[in-house]
């Protein structure tokens, strides 16, 4: 979440929010959120409904739940899916601010400062 929170102003430029979705109670979630100062929306999944409905792995061997990256547009389709296969692997912010202003570029909004 750190590199999300480096370039979250990038991400709101492009006309984007980030969702983080977490496994942990309401309350724990809160906490965190809190202590850390994160600037975008945080997501207590407790019971997993929304991780499972976007395909969001579990292996029990390496951690547990492991990254899934899902753009969703406005229209509530999906435009990119990235599932980890590693608590390591997560694609970087450039990829995912390309991948939005190329959406951007599309839909004929061009809010891109960068």
């Amino acid at each position: 979440m750190a590199q999300l929170r480096q370039e979250y102003n990038e991400f709101v430029a492009r006309d984007a929010e980030i969702v983080v979705v977490g496994p942990e109670d309401r309350s724990a979630f809160k906490t965190y959120w809190e202590k850390e100062r994160l600037p975008f929306v945080g997501l207590a999944d407790p019971e997993h409904s929304v991780a499972d409905r976007y395909g969001q792995e579990v292996k029990l061997l390496k951690m547990g739940r492991m990254p899934a990256l899902v753009v969703v547009g406005k229209d509530g389709a999906i435009y990119y899916q990235h599932y980890g296969d590693s608590m390591r692997d997560i694609p970087a912010n450039r990829e995912i601010l390309t991948l939005l202003e190329d959406l951007n570029l599309k839909s004929g909004r061009d809010n891109c400062d960068a």
